[in-house]
Parts: structure tokens; C-alpha cells; sequence
């Protein structure tokens, strides 16, 4: 049977944003247990008294995130502006239409292009001067999104970043903070790129530079 402490532990388990807080003691456990008190009663289906929640609130020993003190070590960051993302419905021809257009671009040594593809959809994120050359070759394939005037930051990650705890958390954490919707987003071993529409790139790079030179 589910209690009541169950109940709270596992809303906040999917809170990081809160998790972190009560991590660092800076949330009044009362105004917490009224805030959380509609979702506990409605998961327990009766009743529940704040004091309840707020003992709840102080058996919960959130897991500490282990100090990242590499960041320092990002490297360069580049910014691109004026890219197009395609998302196409994957069909029998799709692999015959990638192949085509990366034989038309291989020589665009400027030019930005990535391709990405899961079970159902393929991604290309492309110069937008390559508008026309992706429309020419794919213009049999059933295109389901397009997205315009978008801007990319990529980020040179420090040595051994894979065995870093919390590294992109750490980064999303602070753009979720300070407001910035990240449209898309692809990682290679030493490259991390974000994708942000043209407003919001500014911010994002002078918030990536305060993280290399404060942590």
C-alpha cells in the first residue's frame, strides 16, 4: 500500500528543479507541503493534512550531484546562424534521397549539414542557401516539419566528458532557468550542439561563456 511519504518521494524524484532546491535547504517545507498537497491527494484519493507532507518533506534525502568541476574546460564555442531543419516521414527511398543530396553538397565545404534518422522520421539540418538542393532531392518524400532562421551553438566538450555525472543536466538545468527553449539538439564525443531559434542564441552564448568562466 502506498503511503503517503511514498507519495511525495516519488513526485519529487521527478522534479530535478525541486529536487535540487531541497538539496541546497532553500525551500520553506510548509509552503512546499500546501503547494504539493493537491497531487498527493489526488494520487492517495483522500485527504491529506500539509503536516503530513511536510514530514514527508523531511525524511527525503535527495542524491547529490557530484561537484562538476571540469566545466572550466569547455572549449570553443561556434555559433552558426541561418540553418533549416526538414523532418521527413522515413519511406522505402529515403536512404537513395540522403545519398543524392550528399553527393550534391560534398563539395560546399561552408556549408552546414547534419542528417539524423530514427525508426520513423529522418532530420536534416542544412545552410538555408541548401533550401532548394534538399527540396530538389527529397521532393518525393512526405516532409512533415519545416523550420526556418535558426541558429546553432556548438560546444567542445572537455576530455572524458562521457564519464562526467550531470554534464548536459548542468547545461539544460541553466537554459530552463533562464528561459531559453532549445529546439533541437545533436551530440557527437567531443561536440555538443544546440539548436535555438535566432532570438534566444545570444543569451545562450553568453550564458554558456558565465558557466567556463565561474564554476
Amino acid at each position: 500500500m502506498k503511503t503517503i511519504t511514498d507519495c511525495v518521494h516519488n513526485i519529487l524524484r521527478h522534479q530535478p528543479f525541486l529536487e535540487d532546491a531541497l538539496s541546497r535547504d532553500i525551500i520553506n517545507f510548509s509552503s512546499l507541503a500546501i503547494d504539493l498537497r493537491p497531487q498527493v491527494e489526488k494520487i492517495m484519493r483522500k485527504p491529506v493534512k500539509p503536516g503530513s507532507i511536510v514530514m514527508a518533506l523531511r525524511r527525503y534525502h535527495p542524491k547529490q550531484i557530484k561537484h562538476i568541476d571540469n566545466l572550466r574546460n569547455l572549449g570553443d564555442i561556434v555559433v552558426r546562424s541561418g540553418i533549416t531543419e526538414y523532418t521527413f516521414l522515413n519511406s522505402n527511398t529515403i536512404l537513395t534521397s540522403q545519398s543524392n543530396l550528399l553527393n550534391s553538397v560534398k563539395n560546399e565545404t561552408k556549408a552546414y549539414f547534419t542528417y539524423s534518422s530514427n525508426f520513423q522520421e529522418s532530420n536534416i539540418l542544412v545552410t538555408s542557401s541548401l533550401k532548394d538542393i534538399v527540396e530538389k532531392h527529397f521532393k518525393n518524400e512526405t516532409c512533415i516539419s519545416v523550420a526556418d532562421n535558426l541558429s546553432s551553438m556548438s560546444i567542445a566538450l572537455p576530455e572524458d566528458n562521457s564519464k562526467v555525472i550531470g554534464l548536459y543536466f548542468y547545461i539544460f538545468r541553466l537554459l530552463a532557468y533562464e528561459g531559453i527553449p532549445v529546439f533541437e539538439v545533436i551530440s557527437t564525443s567531443n561536440y555538443f550542439t544546440l539548436f535555438l531559434e535566432k532570438e534566444h542564441v545570444n543569451q545562450a552564448f553568453l550564458l554558456m561563456n558565465e558557466i567556463k568562466e565561474n564554476r
